[in-house]
């Protein structure tokens, strides 16, 4: 379908280069609505997302678009990082904490009409949890395996037991999820995307419609590749993927539950290249664009965009696989690395304002950061000395990076791996460079395993520490490529701990633990901002990047 922009979008760039008011363009937007041409917002996206069935995504990306249409039991303020009821007005759990009981909203509609029960919530779940073959894969059931472990039965001896163990519909407006430990994860796992709530007839189309391949080859169901196979309960609804321009559409939805959306129609459009956003929002042909390089903060403020800056709630990090990489098991060559990257540099030339460099693998803005963890300065001397030490003054590694995107936590993945390339080429490393794009090629690559090192990072999702430490140490995974028991042990007890302040305490222990142990490197922490016309009122910007579009309005 072609989009229908509105003309203050297009005249906004011409008014901005010769000088004249931007209250211009309102009129004009006034002339062109009253023509009855649809009201649409158009966001420049960094890359493709993974799939419109938000259950087998684990990346921001994805979550973006698909945040729009499905919902889940709890959501965050706006704004902030504490839990507000979603499709749940409200919930509580025993006290022991393994069964959560859902209230949910009155007249909740889903897209194709179906309505909104605690048996509909309680289908959603056993799905999940039912999951077999290719479904298992961490690609497609990342955030289950992190937050549930297994499934009701287990297809590869290194999936965890689940922590699953049922869902209850007492009444039409309860759900009762039992598990069989209490966990740190909840209740703010509820509150993930990937576990929004799909119709009763969505569920019942897509039966069948299964993935295929094995390892990092993985093709995603039919279903999750087009529009209009699945509906939820957000505000808007999946109009259209055009992959070849890279577009995703969608439309307001009329009868949803909470304040309409504020415009019409939703378009989030691919652009790949920031430079590429940046032009295109200048010559009006996007209204907003996420990750605004620093560079380009001051020009466009100046030039009259709206260029808030989110919350620190991230981390970027060096990820080093051990297993198949007999060098990189030895402490002291992760040691050598470690000492071997200037990490300020990273944070001077690459980061926007207010970012730091990081000491462990959780940002300081959440409980249980710790500040007496072993670090690591730069230093290439010490480097080059450790190298020796471990007798691999000739290691080789390949280095894996994305392309094709930017991230919250990483602006400019291509130039931060040259710089880091540098720096371990300064001291003797020779590196192996392993361009990938990243969706889906660069996440199955690195959770299979297959890179020496690999840049990743996380925003996270929840505030608990448990939501960063634990999505990457809670248990062996490919990815790292170790087995530390008494790590593992110590993030099974932090997760079971009740009592918030020794739970924090623990955390404090885990980070210190995981520096000494250092399986891979904490690089960095940034704000990332986001920016928006003049002509546009934005939403509220989130520390977890969890905009909600349907705030949006033109002015």
């Amino acid at each position: 379908m072609r989009i229908a922009r509105p003309k203050a979008a297009r005249m906004l760039a011409a008014a901005l280069a010769i000088g004249l008011f931007a209250t211009a363009c309102a009129s004009e937007r006034d002339d062109e609505e009253s023509s009855g041409d649809t009201e649409t917002f158009v966001f420049g996206a960094a890359g493709d997302p993974a799939a419109l069935d938000p259950a087998l995504a684990s990346d921001g990306e994805t979550f973006r678009i698909t945040r729009q249409a499905f919902e889940a039991l709890l959501e965050h303020e706006p704004g902030g990082t504490e839990l507000i009821g979603g499709l749940a007005e409200t919930w509580e759990s025993n006290e022991a904490g393994t069964e959560w009981t859902f209230h949910l909203r009155d007249g909740v509609t889903f897209h194709d009409g179906g309505e909104l029960t605690g048996e509909v919530v309680c289908a959603n779940y056993n799905r999940w949890y039912n999951w077999t073959g290719t479904y298992q894969n961490p690609t497609l059931s990342y955030y289950w395996g992190s937050v549930f472990g297994g499934f009701a039965e287990n297809e590869s001896e290194d999936t965890s037991p689940s922590n699953y163990v049922g869902c209850t519909a007492p009444d039409e407006q309860t759900a009762v999820i039992e598990i069989a430990e209490p966990s740190a994860n909840f209740p703010g796992a509820f509150s993930l995307q990937a576990f929004s709530i799909l119709s009763p007839d969505s569920l019942d189309a897509i039966e069948g419609d299964d993935p295929s391949g094995e390892g990092e080859n993985v093709t995603f169901p039919d279903y999750s590749q087009e529009a209009g196979t699945i509906a939820g309960t957000g505000p808007f609804s999946l109009s259209e993927w055009d992959k070849s321009n890279g577009e995703v559409t969608l439309a307001r939805f009329d009868d949803y539950w909470g304040e309409p959306a504020g415009v019409e129609e939703l378009v989030f459009r691919t652009i790949p290249e920031e430079d590429a956003r940046r032009q295109a929002l200048q010559a009006g042909d996007i209204d907003g664009y996420d990750l605004v390089a620093p560079a380009d903060v001051e020009t466009l403020a100046a030039d009259g965009f709206q260029v808030p800056v989110r919350g620190v709630f991230n981390i970027l990090y060096l990820g080093i696989t051990q297993e198949n990489n007999p060098a990189l098991a030895e402490p002291e060559v992760r040691q050598a690395i470690a000492h071997a990257l200037d990490r300020q540099n990273i944070v001077d030339t690459q980061l926007p304002e207010g970012g730091t460099v990081a000491t462990q693998f959780i940002p300081d803005t959440v409980d249980g950061y710790s500040e007496n963890v072993t670090t690591y300065d730069y230093d290439p001397e010490l480097a080059q000395e450790l190298l020796a030490g471990a007798d691999a003054s000739d290691l080789s590694v390949d280095f894996c990076y994305p392309t094709e995107v930017t991230r919250p936590y990483m602006p400019a993945p291509a130039d931060i791996y040259e710089l880091l390339r540098a720096d371990l080429e300064a001291v003797g490393i020779t590196v192996n460079p392993v361009p990938l794009k990243w969706n889906p090629d660069y996440q199955e690559t690195t959770r299979a395993g297959n890179c020496g090192l690999y840049l990743l990072g996380w925003t996270g999702d929840f505030n608990d520490a448990y939501n960063f430490l634990g999505t990457w140490f809670a248990d062996y995974s490919l990815e790292w490529g170790f087995r530390d028991e008494e790590l593992f042990e110590m993030m099974a007890a932090a997760s079971t701990e009740p009592d918030v302040a020794t739970r924090v305490a623990e955390y404090q222990a885990l980070n210190e633990y995981i520096m000494d142990f250092l399986p891979g490197v904490p690089i960095s922490s940034s704000p990332p901002s986001i920016v928006f016309s003049p002509d546009v009122n934005p939403p509220t910007v989130s520390p977890l990047t969890q905009e909600n579009f349907a705030e949006v309005s033109f002015k």
